[in-house]
């Protein structure tokens, strides 16, 4: 194969983007210059003068990268990739001391492996330039200077350079988004398909009343503005390039700028947002700002029952466009179904004549507006398929979206209870693709996120458990409780959950025996799934369920590591790390706890999955006295005291920042010499005992064992693997 041409003046290009977006984007590089297009899936082939590859950098309100493709190369197994990868004149494209990164995709008979094709790729260029310089390129993955784009087909590989660097859809301006936000390209696509540019020249105004970030808002007021998309950007992918033509690319950049400004100056139409999260709304304001169009878009806080189109001067048409929140859960869906009928009606009442677009997940969710739409598009943001639905409100009427909906219609909820909602929302939606993915039943939802309602809502499967911090001094009784009562009231709509299935109580601090007390006497245990175990939860009787959800993660790597080991779970509590390493394969398991109450639900969690007593050994008794005579030895070793204990069965008190020294060298005398101690506890402000760390290998593993739904309250428990030198 004869080397490469290292000439961008070549005229064919590649731009990649979101699937459902390609004919769009034909349209838009036709309009930039392109004198052919060829769509493809997720992209478009384009040709053209290398000032066209730089204004579909520049100007592309739909792409994700602009790539210059070079060669198709011989890659039959890795020796043939990497030798004619090596082929290749690399010093004529950039130099040494620029980063490099390979982005590979695909595979054949005997490259099986991206990572591998990519090693093999980056192998040979670093080779080529310590022949010919005697130095070598490094290697940045997140941020290089160069970024190759290898596509495997068959036995050919399709060999391109990325002209973008980041990816177009990161415009600048978006620091910090939400869960699974709507990328800047979708946006643009969106606004694109409902003719947002074409109701702009005729005056017309934008509207969105769920605007989250501001990104349809900022998308829309950059078309009407006349403002590059990649204006904000500090760097793309063909500056490294030595071949790159910084005149021509300044020439571009001049006349982009002058046409941003000369749009900023131009009377622009009116572009409004809200939402009903003020932290939301501040975060969008950042964005505003950052792109310097406060003054053309606003937005502030209202939720959707309160819509209305503003009256300060006259807005007789415009468009009304929103990404509305969607769920998976059948509960969350019909809550869901209720905010559409809201939106519904809403765009029916307040914005006659109004053109409309909403983009959805779920096509249920769009006809519960009780609108009828009469253009769908199918467009994905990232892997996630979604539905775009437009509307002519000039021409619509509201109907019926439902019996159910039309017989039992969702409460109205006050300002303060509509927020807390809406957080409940939020955190459901970050959580959901965790949850799905790690078929987790049970998981902590809301932890105090807002000061107001200083509440802890745990999911239990269809169950939800609620607790409620001890309020400080300073909160007056009626205003702790009114806050509960706006708990109360937002909770069963927003999570689809019957009443009877939510069960409320006041948490305080618990400190010896007051942790053991009763709040009810029902009796009712509830079995859960976690992992391959079946465990059993009381949600009414005591302060605690008998199940700390943040210690999942570490429940779960016992279950990993117990096969054939003797296990020993030391202030065993009810026995969910006993059952999970006993699922896993434990040889033995021995636990020991001062609590009847604990010990008869260790072995009901034992019996209800079938697991044999001549293998799993309970012990009632201290464990500080009991480790003090135990003769066996163990493989595998949980250590989770109490932060503090004053049982009267117990000869003194136990501090664990005071006694866990002893505590952990005891243990750590009947662990194997080859042997694992995890040592963990909720101690806030906990310190390792210095000496400790002398004595044995003591890794802080706290982190590894905080789950997703606890990255907010990060010192809840500290974590340790202990280990003989």
């Amino acid at each position: 194969m004869p080397l490469i041409s290292a000439n961008i003046n070549a005229n064919t290009w590649f731009a990649t983007c979101p699937k459902g977006v390609e004919s769009l984007l034909a349209v838009e590089l036709r309009n930039l210059g392109a004198e052919s297009t060829r769509e493809t899936v997720a992209g478009v082939h384009f040709t053209g003068p290398s000032a066209l590859a730089y204004r579909a950098c520049l100007w592309s309100r739909l792409a994700n990268r602009v790539l210059w493709p070079l060669a198709q190369l011989n890659a039959a197994d890795g020796d043939s990739l990497y030798r004619t990868m090596k082929d290749i004149d690399w010093g004529r494209l950039f130099q040494f001391q620029k980063t490099i990164a390979i982005d590979f995709s695909g595979e054949n008979h005997a490259i099986r492996n991206t990572q591998f094709g990519a090693q093999r790729c980056k192998d040979a260029i670093v080779d080529r330039f310590v022949e010919t310089t005697g130095q070598r390129p490094s290697v940045d993955r997140a941020n290089p200077d160069v970024r190759l784009n290898v596509r495997l087909v068959r036995d050919r590989a399709h060999l391109s350079i990325d002209l973008s660097g980041r990816s177009l859809h990161q415009r600048g301006y978006r620091l910090q988004a939400g869960v699974a936000p709507l990328k800047e390209n979708l946006a643009a696509a969106v606004l694109l398909r409902a003719d947002w540019p074409g109701v702009a020249a005729r005056g017309g105004a934008l509207i969105d009343p769920m605007c989250g970030s501001a990104t349809l808002l900022l998308e829309g007021a950059m078309m009407a503005a006349d403002i590059a998309p990649g204006l904000g950007r500090e760097r793309f992918g063909f500056e490294h390039l030595l071949v790159h033509d910084t005149a021509q690319w300044q020439a571009i950049l001049s006349d982009a700028r002058s046409r941003a400004e000369r749009g900023r100056a131009a009377q622009l139409p009116e572009i409004r947002g809200y939402d009903w999260d003020p932290a939301v709304i501040r975060r969008a304001q950042e964005n505003i700002a950052r792109i310097g169009l406060e003054k053309v878009v606003r937005v502030s806080c209202k939720p959707v029952s309160a819509l209305q189109k503003p009256n300060h001067r006259p807005l007789p048409f415009g468009l009304l466009v929103c990404n509305p929140p969607y769920g998976e859960r059948i509960g969350e869906k019909a809550q869901l179904a209720a905010l559409y009928r809201q939106l519904g009606e809403a765009m029916i009442t307040e914005f006659p004549g109004w053109q409309a677009a909403i983009l959805t997940t779920d096509l249920d969710l769009g006809k519960a507006t009780g609108l009828r739409s009469h253009k769908r598009y199918t467009l994905f943001n990232g892997a996630l398929e979604t539905q775009l639905l437009l509307f002519d409100l000039a021409n619509n009427e509201l109907r019926d979206s439902g019996k159910k909906l039309k017989d039992a219609p969702p409460p109205v909820l006050s300002g303060g209870a509509a927020m807390f909602a809406n957080r409940i929302l939020k955190n459901r939606k970050r959580l959901a693709s965790w949850v799905k993915r790690e078929q987790v039943e049970c998981y902590r939802l809301y932890d105090a996120d807002m000061p107001e309602y200083s509440v802890a809502v745990d999911i239990y499967g269809e169950h939800v458990h609620v607790a409620e911090y001890q309020a400080p001094k300073t909160i007056a009784p009626e205003v702790a409780e009114r806050r509960l009562d706006e708990v109360r009231a937002a909770l069963p709509t927003t999570l689809g959950v019957p009443e009877d299935n939510i069960v409320y109580k006041q948490r305080s601090r618990q400190r010896g025996k007051e942790q053991y007390n009763r709040q009810d006497s029902r009796g009712e245990l509830l079995a859960v799934r976690e992992g391959d175990a079946r465990l059993l939860v009381n949600l009414h009787d005591y302060i605690d369920t008998g199940l700390f959800l943040d210690h999942r993660p570490l429940r779960l790597r016992i279950a990993r590591e117990a096969a054939g080991k003797d296990f020993l779970n030391l202030f065993c509590y009810t026995g969910a790390a006993t059952v999970h390493a006993a699922l896993g394969g434990a040889h033995s398991t021995t636990s020991v706890d001062l609590s009847n109450t604990y010990l008869n639900w260790l072995e009901k969690n034992l019996a209800a999955n079938t697991l044999e007593g001549g293998r799993n050994t309970v012990v009632r008794e201290d464990c500080q006295s009991w480790l003090a005579r135990a003769r066996n030895r163990y493989d595998l070793i949980l250590l989770d005291p109490p932060s503090f204990s004053n049982s009267k069965a117990m000869s003194d008190s136990f501090d664990v920042q005071r006694d866990h020294g002893d505590l952990v060298r005891k243990a750590m005398a009947v662990l194997r010499q080859q042997g694992t101690l995890y040592f963990s506890n909720n101690r806030r402000g906990f310190t390792l005992d210095a000496s400790l760390r002398d004595e044995f290998q003591c890794e802080d593993i706290t982190a590894q064992t905080l789950p997703p739904d606890f990255q907010r309250n990060s010192k809840i428990h500290c974590c340790w693997v202990v280990r003989h030198n």
